[in-house]
């Protein structure tokens, strides 16, 4: 099983974290499962950006955005070339190393 490499987020894991991933599950949907509550304000339906990761290691292995998932990243907070919802990247075969951006542009966040 492929693992995901989470990097240290101040909130969601200040230690950082490795998974094990199914393939064919999302980022997001391991993360949760694993008790890493990224932020999903439109319930993982690709239509806000606040699931937003960056793939520093094994980007390559996932299949490519598609044109909704590319118009959504448009609006994220720190894009970067290696960014992705996370809704949306689907594991693999290969491990992943994944950053969690410190910031999104929701305005409301649901955690307090």
């Amino acid at each position: 099983m492929p693992q995901i490499i989470f990097l240290p987020h101040e909130e969601l894991c200040p230690e950082g974290a490795v998974v094990e991933a199914t393939p064919g599950e999302t980022i997001i949907d391991a993360a949760l499962r694993n008790g890493i509550e990224i932020e999903h304000a439109c319930e993982m339906s690709c239509a806000c950006t606040t699931c937003h990761v960056i793939v520093r290691e094994g980007f390559g292995s996932m299949d490519e955005s598609d044109d909704l998932e590319d118009d959504m990243l448009d609006k994220a907070w720190g894009l970067e070339p290696d960014s992705r919802l996370s809704c949306q990247a689907v594991v693999k075969d290969t491990d992943l190393t994944v950053e969690i951006p410190k910031y999104t542009i929701n305005q409301v966040s649901e955690r307090q």
